[in-house]
């Protein structure tokens, strides 16, 4: 799901337009860029051409210049240039946000994460697409929700993705264990190797719980594996369960017993993806960009030796948060007929396939995960399918920052007090989080 490589740079242009806008953009909402659902929005010109911007995360393959070059090379009446940003989602949010604020016209097409539609749609930051130029036949209809509010389209989408656990098949064939389905099972099987391999520094299991959006995909995952709800099918927050409690408390108590590492309170994906890679975990919760890398980096002492399963729940079966990434056309984009074409040739079959191939990143079209060429490279294929097609997404809200800041607060000191060694109180914090999600999901 993330685009992210440590240490690794990709080339952007070196001046411009948006380079010289983002010093003077500044935070807040804009009234006049645009309404999701107002009937007197002026009509969208998609038939402008000339040269854009891709507002993308870090890279993590080396591949997404690659399929920009490809697109350049067909399309002479506009070029896309790759504007590169940083890894963490939620300054992603923030610097396409700022930008909207300032009206950057270069800003034509953002990765827009699942979670983002609602808020992104209804206060204008992107425009619908028209349907005649945009079927979704054919796509996961999971990635076709996560890019509609209100019935209409606002993003084509380009990945989906639901979380998975990487496990050490090695170390679990050598001591004749199964991939655990449950968060006990999980235990034992560490408690086992650990005994058997007497290495001070393989650890149990990991995923990610820094102060940020992977943070509210692992607390959600939690809650709804442990039978709780963040929000009920109502549409109102009911947090504030025994079975909420229940999946929180769990990561805290394994912070405390060093089921989980004390250093993860501090990780995102890159950090346990590396963590992994280095023979130090497992277990691992991750996206699917990871396999490839594992398999591939040359300082990877895990090639050959890991496999992928379901997550395993904390009462029962597993349960992903749904991720991905759509690609939408920002509502103050100049060039809105190049940004159309661009959208179209990224999730193209053609394209989604070479690009699974080359990263692992899983696609929206449903038949590729049948494909025998990604099923032959990527044996886990089926397996993601599932992750994606049982996910949950996380709570769509037009406020959707304030609520994910908000789980964070809260599932944060749960696991900060577990990895200081104390007993977290999940009780308390998850009554706290019902009063501030009251406010905010209405």
């Amino acid at each position: 799901m993330r685009f992210v490589r440590s240490g690794r740079r990709v080339a952007v242009a070196a001046v411009s337009l948006s380079a010289l806008l983002v010093a003077a953009a500044c935070g807040g909402s804009s009234s006049d860029s645009g309404s999701g659902t107002g009937s007197s929005a002026p009509a969208v010109d998609f038939t402008k051409q000339g040269d854009i911007e891709l507002w993308n995360g870090k890279d993590t393959s080396g591949n997404l210049p690659k399929l920009i070059a490809q697109f350049n090379a067909q399309h002479p009446n506009g070029k896309v240039t790759f504007h590169e940003l940083p890894d963490n989602a939620d300054q992603q949010r923030q610097q396409m946000i700022q930008n909207t604020q300032i009206k950057n016209p270069a800003m034509a097409v953002i990765s827009m994460d699942v979670v983002w539609t609602s808020e992104f749609a209804a206060k204008g930051y992107v425009v619908p697409l028209p349907t005649d130029q945009f079927p979704t036949e054919g796509f996961l209809q999971s990635a076709v929700a996560g890019a509609t509010y209100f019935n209409k389209l606002y993003a084509y989408p380009s990945t989906s993705d639901g979380g998975l656990l990487y496990y050490r098949k090695d170390l679990l064939d050598k001591y004749n264990l199964q991939p655990p389905t449950t968060f006990d099972e999980m235990k034992t099987a560490c408690d086992t190797i650990k005994k058997g391999e007497n290495n001070s520094k393989l650890d149990c299991y990991a995923g990610q719980y820094n102060k940020y959006e992977g943070l509210t995909v692992n607390f959600d995952e939690a809650v709804h594996s442990a039978g709780g709800v963040i929000v009920g099918d109502d549409g109102k927050p009911n947090v504030a369960t025994p079975e909420a409690a229940k999946g929180l408390q769990t990561l805290a108590d394994w912070f405390k017993n060093g089921d989980i590492p004390k250093a993860a309170i501090t990780w995102q994906e890159e950090n346990g993806r590396q963590a992994f890679e280095a023979g130090q975990l497992i277990f691992h919760r991750n996206w699917g960009y990871v396999y490839n890398l594992a398999q591939t980096d040359k300082d990877s002492v895990v090639k050959g030796k890991f496999d992928v399963a379901p997550l395993p729940g904390i009462s029962g079966p597993g349960v992903s948060s749904l991720g991905g990434h759509n690609f939408a056309i920002a509502a103050n984009a100049e060039n809105k007929g190049t940004a159309v074409d661009f959208l179209k040739f990224m999730s193209s079959e053609e394209v989604q396939k070479s690009n699974t191939l080359a990263t692992s990143q899983s696609p929206t079209i449903e038949k590729l995960y049948t494909d025998s060429d990604l099923v032959k490279k990527f044996p886990f294929m089926p397996t993601q399918l599932k992750s994606i097609q049982t996910a949950i997404p996380r709570p769509k809200a037009v406020e959707y920052g304030d609520v994910t800041l908000a789980i964070q607060d809260a599932a944060y000191g749960a696991l900060q007090a577990g990895a200081n060694g104390q007993t977290a109180d999940s009780t308390t914090a998850l009554q706290g989080l019902q009063t501030k999600l009251q406010t905010l999901i209405k």
